[in-house]
């Protein structure tokens, strides 16, 4: 099992990259404002499905890498430093775009296309795929036992997570795509308390050191 301290800070890295604006999240509060919130629940289990989806890939790939090529930690420690530092800049970088900005014009899709499309946005995501490839190696270690164990405690974990985040989003997009549309200047707090806390993890864990 994983040290509570160490996952207690998964949890926050989890939390802060499931509120960076995405593919999954864009679709979701599209979805939740222009259908509704039960077609915003439908969409987000289809988008939970796709999260499984990489966490059985990942978690069987991870096991088989980690244990025939060490030197593969430092490369996707590498790559997870970037995409951190990448995600801050697409947060505060002039002219990006209010996530809470819909078409309300877009077609109704029916049951069916809104868990399809939520699977595929989720499964295709290269977001989501970056964060386990980069993210598990930094927390998963021999000494805590069977790698693949630990690969699938901290895929339930970011699931966990990112449902619970996305859930309160589905249920209250349309008052919060309101209070932002009437207070802008929340819009850049939210943009740049994001990029200092992702630089910060992106800091972190290009210091982190293999054990």
């Amino acid at each position: 099992m994983i040290p509570l301290h160490e996952l207690l800070f998964f949890v926050l890295a989890a939390l802060v990259l499931v509120i960076s604006p995405g593919p999954n999240m864009i679709y979701l509060i599209s979805k939740s404002i222009t259908q509704g919130k039960k077609s915003g629940l439908i969409s987000l289990a289809g988008v939970v499905c796709g999260f499984m989806f990489h966490i059985v890939m990942v978690s069987f790939g991870l096991t088989a890498v980690l244990l025939a090529v060490p030197v593969a930690y430092t490369v996707l420690k590498t790559l997870g430093t970037v995409y951190l530092l990448y995600l801050a800049y697409q947060a505060i970088k002039p002219k990006s775009k209010n996530i809470f900005e819909v078409d309300k014009n877009s077609p109704h899709d029916g049951t069916k296309k809104l868990f399809s499309v939520g699977f595929l946005t989720s499964a295709l995501n290269p977001k989501v795929a970056v964060f386990y490839l980069s993210f598990f190696p930094q927390f998963i270690k021999p000494e805590y036992g069977s790698v693949l164990l630990q690969s699938f405690e901290l895929g339930i974990v970011q699931v966990f997570v990112s449902f619970s985040v996305n859930f309160i989003i589905v249920l209250t997009a349309a008052r919060v795509a309101a209070f932002f549309a009437g207070n802008p200047f929340w819009v850049k707090i939210q943009k740049w308390f994001m990029a200092g806390v992702l630089t910060y993890l992106a800091v972190k864990m290009a210091l982190s050191k293999a054990k």
